[in-house]
């Protein structure tokens, strides 16, 4: 038995499909050529390293920060590291070996009390200068936590 529809109307528009297809094959080509050169960069030259590494008790990753060296300034000028009171003569050895363990990544922070001179803090900086340490910076307080 057949029906017969009265109310047939047109419909108003079309909906082209064609660009969506042209967009999935484009992303479908572009995942295929990215994956590939991913395959290729780890099976080149450049993705494995024929050698044998060496192993260690005390292996640290390359991306630790070193620990920061901390300089305390007393109102008297002594210098004060590790809750230690230190000559210049040994805070500038110390700096040195800081330096020369962690090559231009190591920083320190040098804290001043308000009634020292400003002549002992400036040493510290020099001090910092001589080791090759370019950062180091002076702690301050806010005035408003005053």
């Amino acid at each position: 038995m057949r029906f017969r529809f009265t109310n047939r109307q047109p419909v108003a528009g079309k909906i082209d499909m064609t660009p969506m297809i042209d967009c999935v094959f484009q992303l479908l080509l572009f995942f295929l050529i990215a994956s590939r050169f991913e395959e290729e960069a780890r099976s080149g030259v450049e993705g494995e390293l024929p050698a044998q590494l060496p192993s260690a008790a005390e292996a640290m990753p390359l991306v630790v920060k070193p620990r920061e060296v901390i300089v305390n300034v007393n109102h008297a000028g002594q210098l004060v590291v590790l809750g230690r009171a230190m000559t210049e003569a040994a805070l500038a050895d110390m700096l040195r070996q800081a330096e020369a363990n962690n090559p231009g990544r190591q920083t320190v922070l040098i804290r001043g009390d308000e009634r020292a001179d400003w002549k002992h803090v400036a040493r510290v900086m020099s001090l910092c200068n001589q080791a090759q340490i370019k950062d180091y910076r002076v702690a301050v307080v806010p005035e408003a936590e005053r």
